[in-house]
Protein backbone atom coordinates (compact mmCIF):
# COMPACT_ATOMS: atom_id res chain seq x y z
CA UNK A 1 0.00 0.00 0.00
CA UNK A 2 1.56 3.41 -0.60
CA UNK A 3 1.97 6.02 1.75
CA UNK A 4 1.55 9.88 0.94
CA UNK A 5 3.36 12.09 2.94
CA UNK A 6 3.90 15.90 3.26
CA UNK A 7 3.99 18.87 5.22
CA UNK A 8 0.42 19.53 6.79
CA UNK A 9 -1.40 22.99 6.30
CA UNK A 10 -4.99 23.40 8.45
CA UNK A 11 -7.58 25.87 8.31
CA UNK A 12 -11.28 25.84 8.98
CA UNK A 13 -11.94 27.94 6.16
CA UNK A 14 -10.62 26.30 2.92
CA UNK A 15 -10.66 29.59 0.73
CA UNK A 16 -8.24 31.30 3.93
CA UNK A 17 -6.29 27.97 3.20
CA UNK A 18 -5.78 27.94 -0.32
CA UNK A 19 -3.42 31.09 -0.07
CA UNK A 20 -0.88 29.45 2.05
CA UNK A 21 -0.77 26.06 1.09
CA UNK A 22 2.58 24.81 -1.15
CA UNK A 23 2.74 22.36 -4.11
CA UNK A 24 3.02 18.40 -2.68
CA UNK A 25 1.32 19.89 0.73
CA UNK A 26 -1.31 17.43 2.60
CA UNK A 27 -4.01 20.10 3.05
CA UNK A 28 -6.57 19.53 6.16
CA UNK A 29 -9.99 20.82 6.05
CA UNK A 30 -13.48 21.21 7.86
CA UNK A 31 -15.49 21.65 4.44
CA UNK A 32 -18.70 20.09 5.04
CA UNK A 33 -20.39 19.10 1.26
CA UNK A 34 -17.18 20.69 -0.60
CA UNK A 35 -18.41 22.34 -3.50
CA UNK A 36 -16.12 22.72 -6.93
CA UNK A 37 -14.75 26.07 -6.54
CA UNK A 38 -13.19 25.29 -3.22
CA UNK A 39 -11.84 21.96 -4.67
CA UNK A 40 -10.27 23.80 -7.90
CA UNK A 41 -8.47 26.11 -5.95
CA UNK A 42 -6.97 23.00 -3.95
CA UNK A 43 -5.71 21.02 -7.32
CA UNK A 44 -4.44 24.56 -8.18
CA UNK A 45 -2.36 24.56 -5.25
CA UNK A 46 -1.22 21.42 -6.37
CA UNK A 47 -1.87 19.40 -3.04
CA UNK A 48 -1.02 15.79 -2.76
CA UNK A 49 -3.70 14.99 -0.13
CA UNK A 50 -6.83 16.38 1.20
CA UNK A 51 -7.89 15.42 4.52
CA UNK A 52 -12.03 16.38 5.18
CA UNK A 53 -12.79 16.70 8.98
CA UNK A 54 -16.37 16.66 7.95
CA UNK A 55 -17.94 14.79 4.94
CA UNK A 56 -17.29 15.84 1.56
CA UNK A 57 -20.12 14.88 -0.49
CA UNK A 58 -23.24 15.93 -0.13
CA UNK A 59 -26.49 13.91 0.96
CA UNK A 60 -28.97 16.53 -0.45
CA UNK A 61 -27.38 17.13 -3.84
CA UNK A 62 -24.99 16.23 -6.22
CA UNK A 63 -21.77 18.44 -5.22
CA UNK A 64 -19.04 18.01 -7.72
CA UNK A 65 -15.97 19.26 -5.45
CA UNK A 66 -14.82 15.54 -4.47
CA UNK A 67 -14.88 14.51 -8.12
CA UNK A 68 -12.93 17.59 -9.09
CA UNK A 69 -10.19 16.23 -6.47
CA UNK A 70 -10.10 12.65 -7.30
CA UNK A 71 -9.90 13.81 -11.01
CA UNK A 72 -7.20 15.59 -10.68
CA UNK A 73 -5.16 12.58 -8.70
CA UNK A 74 -5.25 14.37 -5.33
CA UNK A 75 -6.03 11.96 -2.32
CA UNK A 76 -9.21 12.42 -0.39
CA UNK A 77 -9.75 10.66 2.97
CA UNK A 78 -12.67 12.35 4.16
CA UNK A 79 -14.92 12.64 7.35
CA UNK A 80 -11.95 12.42 9.63
CA UNK A 81 -13.64 14.27 12.64
CA UNK A 82 -12.76 17.25 14.23
CA UNK A 83 -10.42 16.37 16.16
CA UNK A 84 -7.47 16.41 13.63
CA UNK A 85 -8.56 20.29 13.33
CA UNK A 86 -7.01 20.46 17.28
CA UNK A 87 -4.59 17.49 17.03
CA UNK A 88 -2.07 18.29 13.70
CA UNK A 89 -0.37 21.90 13.64
CA UNK A 90 0.34 23.60 11.14
CA UNK A 91 3.55 22.12 9.71
CA UNK A 92 3.30 18.60 11.17
CA UNK A 93 4.38 15.94 8.71
CA UNK A 94 1.73 14.00 8.18
CA UNK A 95 1.83 10.15 6.34
CA UNK A 96 -1.19 8.70 4.76
CA UNK A 97 -1.95 5.00 4.67
CA UNK A 98 -4.96 3.97 3.26
CA UNK A 99 -7.70 5.29 5.69
CA UNK A 100 -5.35 5.91 8.11
CA UNK A 101 -3.48 8.66 8.84
CA UNK A 102 -0.26 9.75 11.38
CA UNK A 103 1.92 12.34 12.63
CA UNK A 104 4.62 10.04 12.95
CA UNK A 105 5.23 9.41 16.86
CA UNK A 106 2.70 11.62 18.19
CA UNK A 107 -1.06 10.89 16.75
CA UNK A 108 -3.68 8.38 14.52
CA UNK A 109 -6.98 9.23 12.89
CA UNK A 110 -8.59 7.50 10.42
CA UNK A 111 -11.26 8.29 7.88
CA UNK A 112 -13.00 7.16 4.56
CA UNK A 113 -11.20 7.06 1.15
CA UNK A 114 -13.25 8.46 -1.76
CA UNK A 115 -12.32 7.19 -4.79
CA UNK A 116 -14.16 7.49 -8.52
CA UNK A 117 -16.22 4.60 -7.83
CA UNK A 118 -17.64 5.67 -4.69
CA UNK A 119 -18.44 9.35 -5.41
CA UNK A 120 -20.01 8.85 -8.34
CA UNK A 121 -22.33 6.25 -6.49
CA UNK A 122 -23.29 8.75 -3.87
CA UNK A 123 -23.96 11.60 -6.32
CA UNK A 124 -26.64 9.51 -8.22
CA UNK A 125 -28.34 8.52 -4.93
CA UNK A 126 -28.38 12.27 -4.37
CA UNK A 127 -29.78 12.91 -7.58
CA UNK A 128 -32.91 11.12 -6.76
CA UNK A 129 -33.68 13.28 -3.58
CA UNK A 130 -33.45 16.66 -6.25
CA UNK A 131 -37.22 17.05 -6.23
CA UNK A 132 -37.72 17.62 -2.57
CA UNK A 133 -34.57 19.45 -2.23
CA UNK A 134 -35.83 21.85 -5.45
CA UNK A 135 -39.40 22.31 -3.37
CA UNK A 136 -37.93 23.03 -0.35
CA UNK A 137 -36.10 25.46 -2.41
CA UNK A 138 -38.51 27.43 -3.86
CA UNK A 139 -40.61 27.83 -0.91
CA UNK A 140 -37.64 29.32 0.52
CA UNK A 141 -37.21 31.95 -2.19
CA UNK A 142 -40.96 32.62 -2.51
CA UNK A 143 -40.28 33.52 1.43
CA UNK A 144 -37.41 35.31 0.55
CA UNK A 145 -38.47 37.20 -2.07
CA UNK A 146 -41.37 38.60 0.52
CA UNK A 147 -38.91 40.59 2.48
CA UNK A 148 -36.65 41.59 -0.70
CA UNK A 149 -38.61 42.99 -2.78
CA UNK A 150 -37.51 46.31 -2.64
CA UNK A 151 -34.62 45.21 -4.40
CA UNK A 152 -37.16 45.44 -7.46
CA UNK A 153 -39.50 47.73 -6.97
CA UNK A 154 -38.25 50.35 -3.88
CA UNK A 155 -35.28 52.98 -3.74
CA UNK A 156 -31.92 51.50 -3.21
CA UNK A 157 -29.79 53.33 -1.35
CA UNK A 158 -27.07 52.94 -3.97
CA UNK A 159 -23.45 54.59 -2.79
CA UNK A 160 -21.80 57.27 -4.99
CA UNK A 161 -18.46 56.44 -6.29
CA UNK A 162 -15.90 58.17 -8.14
CA UNK A 163 -16.00 56.05 -11.29
CA UNK A 164 -18.29 56.84 -13.70
CA UNK A 165 -20.53 53.90 -15.17
CA UNK A 166 -22.66 56.55 -17.59
CA UNK A 167 -22.60 55.20 -21.23
CA UNK A 168 -19.60 52.54 -20.71
CA UNK A 169 -20.33 48.39 -19.94
CA UNK A 170 -19.24 47.37 -16.85
CA UNK A 171 -17.78 43.75 -16.02
CA UNK A 172 -18.32 42.18 -12.73
CA UNK A 173 -16.29 39.48 -11.35
CA UNK A 174 -17.19 36.54 -8.93
CA UNK A 175 -15.00 33.98 -8.09
CA UNK A 176 -17.42 31.32 -8.93
CA UNK A 177 -17.63 28.04 -11.34
CA UNK A 178 -14.42 28.27 -14.32
CA UNK A 179 -14.01 32.14 -13.67
CA UNK A 180 -11.04 31.64 -14.80
CA UNK A 181 -11.76 29.60 -17.81
CA UNK A 182 -14.47 32.56 -18.61
CA UNK A 183 -12.43 35.77 -17.59
CA UNK A 184 -9.35 33.99 -19.89
CA UNK A 185 -12.40 34.24 -23.19
CA UNK A 186 -12.93 37.45 -22.83
CA UNK A 187 -9.63 38.77 -22.36
CA UNK A 188 -9.90 40.43 -25.94
CA UNK A 189 -13.45 42.31 -24.83
CA UNK A 190 -11.64 43.42 -21.61
CA UNK A 191 -8.97 44.94 -23.94
CA UNK A 192 -10.90 46.55 -26.41
CA UNK A 193 -14.04 48.07 -24.47
CA UNK A 194 -12.62 48.83 -21.44
CA UNK A 195 -15.44 48.32 -19.44
CA UNK A 196 -15.56 49.45 -15.86
CA UNK A 197 -13.83 46.70 -13.80
CA UNK A 198 -15.63 45.35 -10.66
CA UNK A 199 -14.54 42.56 -8.37
CA UNK A 200 -16.66 40.89 -5.96
CA UNK A 201 -14.48 40.06 -3.01
CA UNK A 202 -11.94 37.22 -4.38
CA UNK A 203 -13.17 38.26 -7.96
CA UNK A 204 -11.02 41.21 -7.39
CA UNK A 205 -8.38 38.84 -6.98
CA UNK A 206 -8.94 37.31 -10.06
CA UNK A 207 -9.07 40.29 -12.09
CA UNK A 208 -5.45 41.00 -10.60
CA UNK A 209 -4.08 37.66 -11.39
CA UNK A 210 -4.89 38.57 -14.70
CA UNK A 211 -2.76 41.53 -14.88
CA UNK A 212 -6.50 43.98 -14.61
CA UNK A 213 -6.61 46.59 -11.60
CA UNK A 214 -10.04 46.12 -10.49
CA UNK A 215 -11.82 49.74 -10.37
CA UNK A 216 -14.21 48.96 -7.58
CA UNK A 217 -14.18 46.46 -5.04
CA UNK A 218 -17.85 45.10 -3.56
CA UNK A 219 -18.15 42.35 -1.00
CA UNK A 220 -18.38 41.07 2.68
CA UNK A 221 -14.73 41.54 2.46
CA UNK A 222 -14.03 37.85 4.05
CA UNK A 223 -12.63 36.37 1.12
CA UNK A 224 -9.82 38.68 -0.48
CA UNK A 225 -6.22 38.79 -0.25
CA UNK A 226 -5.19 42.44 2.08
CA UNK A 227 -2.61 43.10 -1.76
CA UNK A 228 -5.72 43.95 -3.81
CA UNK A 229 -7.59 45.38 -1.19
CA UNK A 230 -4.46 48.05 -1.09
CA UNK A 231 -4.58 48.39 -4.69
CA UNK A 232 -6.15 51.76 -5.09
CA UNK A 233 -9.61 50.40 -5.94
CA UNK A 234 -12.62 52.28 -4.90
CA UNK A 235 -14.13 49.94 -1.81
CA UNK A 236 -17.39 49.40 -0.97
CA UNK A 237 -18.50 46.85 1.96
CA UNK A 238 -21.86 45.16 1.60
CA UNK A 239 -24.11 46.29 5.25
CA UNK A 240 -27.12 44.36 6.41
CA UNK A 241 -30.31 46.58 5.47
CA UNK A 242 -29.30 47.87 9.05
CA UNK A 243 -26.58 49.22 8.58
CA UNK A 244 -23.81 46.96 10.36
CA UNK A 245 -21.01 45.86 8.38
CA UNK A 246 -18.61 43.98 9.91
CA UNK A 247 -16.05 43.51 7.02
CA UNK A 248 -15.90 47.59 7.84
CA UNK A 249 -13.64 46.51 10.73
CA UNK A 250 -10.95 44.57 8.27
CA UNK A 251 -10.82 48.05 6.35
CA UNK A 252 -10.61 49.85 8.85
CA UNK A 253 -7.31 48.30 10.21
CA UNK A 254 -5.67 48.22 6.94
CA UNK A 255 -6.45 52.52 7.21
CA UNK A 256 -8.23 52.44 3.82
CA UNK A 257 -11.22 53.95 2.93
CA UNK A 258 -14.49 52.47 2.23
CA UNK A 259 -18.37 53.52 1.86
CA UNK A 260 -21.42 50.93 2.77
CA UNK A 261 -24.12 49.65 0.73
CA UNK A 262 -26.96 48.60 3.05
CA UNK A 263 -29.00 45.76 1.09
CA UNK A 264 -30.61 42.68 1.67
CA UNK A 265 -29.57 39.21 -1.03
CA UNK A 266 -25.55 38.68 -2.00
CA UNK A 267 -22.93 40.53 -2.90
CA UNK A 268 -22.80 40.05 -6.71
CA UNK A 269 -26.72 41.35 -6.64
CA UNK A 270 -25.64 44.44 -5.35
CA UNK A 271 -22.86 45.01 -7.54
CA UNK A 272 -25.12 44.57 -10.49
CA UNK A 273 -27.88 46.98 -8.84
CA UNK A 274 -24.88 49.55 -8.47
CA UNK A 275 -23.93 49.21 -11.90
CA UNK A 276 -27.68 49.37 -12.94
CA UNK A 277 -28.74 52.61 -11.51
CA UNK A 278 -25.23 54.27 -12.02
CA UNK A 279 -26.01 54.48 -15.89
CA UNK A 280 -24.36 51.70 -16.93
CA UNK A 281 -25.23 50.65 -21.64
CA UNK A 282 -24.14 46.62 -20.26
CA UNK A 283 -23.22 44.43 -17.17
CA UNK A 284 -21.13 41.27 -18.03
CA UNK A 285 -21.37 38.79 -15.58
CA UNK A 286 -18.30 36.51 -14.89
CA UNK A 287 -18.91 33.06 -12.47
CA UNK A 288 -21.89 34.34 -10.73
CA UNK A 289 -24.17 32.01 -9.10
CA UNK A 290 -27.45 31.50 -11.42
CA UNK A 291 -29.23 28.05 -10.46
CA UNK A 292 -29.92 25.71 -7.53
CA UNK A 293 -26.71 23.91 -7.15
CA UNK A 294 -24.91 26.86 -6.97
CA UNK A 295 -26.57 28.83 -3.83
CA UNK A 296 -26.52 25.18 -2.09
CA UNK A 297 -22.71 25.07 -2.41
CA UNK A 298 -22.72 28.94 -1.27
CA UNK A 299 -24.73 27.88 1.80
CA UNK A 300 -27.61 29.74 0.45
CA UNK A 301 -31.46 28.74 1.21
CA UNK A 302 -32.98 30.49 -1.64
CA UNK A 303 -31.90 32.85 -4.63
CA UNK A 304 -34.74 35.32 -3.86
CA UNK A 305 -32.24 38.25 -4.31
CA UNK A 306 -30.54 37.05 -7.20
CA UNK A 307 -34.06 36.20 -8.83
CA UNK A 308 -35.22 39.47 -8.65
CA UNK A 309 -32.05 41.38 -9.07
CA UNK A 310 -32.28 39.72 -12.71
CA UNK A 311 -35.25 40.84 -13.26
CA UNK A 312 -34.38 44.54 -12.83
CA UNK A 313 -30.84 44.51 -14.75
CA UNK A 314 -31.96 41.52 -17.26
CA UNK A 315 -32.30 43.91 -20.46
CA UNK A 316 -28.44 45.03 -20.02
CA UNK A 317 -27.10 41.55 -18.75
CA UNK A 318 -25.13 39.14 -20.46
CA UNK A 319 -23.79 36.36 -18.17
CA UNK A 320 -20.53 35.02 -19.28
CA UNK A 321 -20.75 31.64 -17.46
CA UNK A 322 -19.72 28.89 -19.96
CA UNK A 323 -18.30 31.19 -22.69
CA UNK A 324 -15.19 29.25 -23.01
CA UNK A 325 -17.30 26.04 -23.84
CA UNK A 326 -18.95 28.09 -26.25
CA UNK A 327 -16.01 29.79 -27.54
CA UNK A 328 -12.74 28.63 -27.80
CA UNK A 329 -10.32 30.85 -30.06
CA UNK A 330 -7.80 28.77 -31.79
CA UNK A 331 -5.06 29.62 -34.11
CA UNK A 332 -4.59 27.28 -37.28
CA UNK A 333 -1.64 26.83 -38.44
CA UNK A 334 -2.97 27.82 -42.06
CA UNK A 335 -3.78 30.67 -40.79
CA UNK A 336 -0.46 32.00 -39.60
CA UNK A 337 1.37 30.57 -42.52
CA UNK A 338 -0.53 32.59 -44.41
CA UNK A 339 -0.22 35.68 -42.12
CA UNK A 340 3.83 34.89 -42.08
CA UNK A 341 4.12 34.84 -46.45
CA UNK A 342 1.95 37.61 -46.46
CA UNK A 343 4.13 40.34 -44.07
CA UNK A 344 7.03 38.57 -45.96
CA UNK A 345 5.94 39.90 -49.43
CA UNK A 346 5.02 43.10 -47.45
CA UNK A 347 8.44 43.17 -46.03
CA UNK A 348 10.00 41.98 -49.54
CA UNK A 349 8.36 44.93 -51.77
CA UNK A 350 9.75 47.37 -48.94
CA UNK A 351 13.16 46.41 -48.73
CA UNK A 352 13.50 46.18 -52.69
CA UNK A 353 11.86 49.26 -53.20
CA UNK A 354 14.21 51.08 -50.27
CA UNK A 355 17.44 49.14 -50.02
CA UNK A 356 19.67 48.88 -53.13
CA UNK A 357 21.94 46.18 -51.17
CA UNK A 358 18.35 44.08 -50.57
CA UNK A 359 17.29 44.65 -54.06
CA UNK A 360 20.82 42.98 -55.13
CA UNK A 361 20.39 40.36 -52.90
CA UNK A 362 16.94 39.30 -53.95
CA UNK A 363 17.72 39.90 -57.81
CA UNK A 364 20.72 36.89 -57.37
CA UNK A 365 18.06 34.97 -55.49
CA UNK A 366 15.29 35.13 -57.99
CA UNK A 367 18.46 34.61 -61.00
CA UNK A 368 19.13 31.46 -58.86
CA UNK A 369 15.61 30.26 -58.52
CA UNK A 370 14.57 30.96 -62.36
CA UNK A 371 18.38 28.22 -63.16
CA UNK A 372 16.96 25.77 -61.03
CA UNK A 373 13.71 25.52 -62.16
CA UNK A 374 15.35 25.80 -65.97
CA UNK A 375 13.16 29.53 -66.82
Amino acid sequence: MTTIRGTARLDRKTKHLVKRLQPGDIAIINHRDLDEVCAQALVDAKVRAVINAAPSLSENYPNSGPLTLVNNGIYLLDNVGLSVMEKVKEEDIVEISGNTFTVPGLWIGTGEVLDMEHIEQKMEETKKNIGMVLEKFVQNTIEYAQHEQELLLGEIPVPDTRVSFQNRHTLIVVRGQNYKDDLAAIRSYIEEVKPVLVGVDGGADALREFGYKPDIIIGDMDSISDETLRCGAEIIVHAYPDGRAPGLNRIQELGLEAVTFPSPGTSEDIAMLLAYHKGTEIIVAVGTHSNMIDFLEKGRKGMASTFLVRLKVGSILVDAKGVNKLYRRKVKYRYLAELIAAASVTFAIVAYQFFPATRQLLDVVWLKLKIAVGL
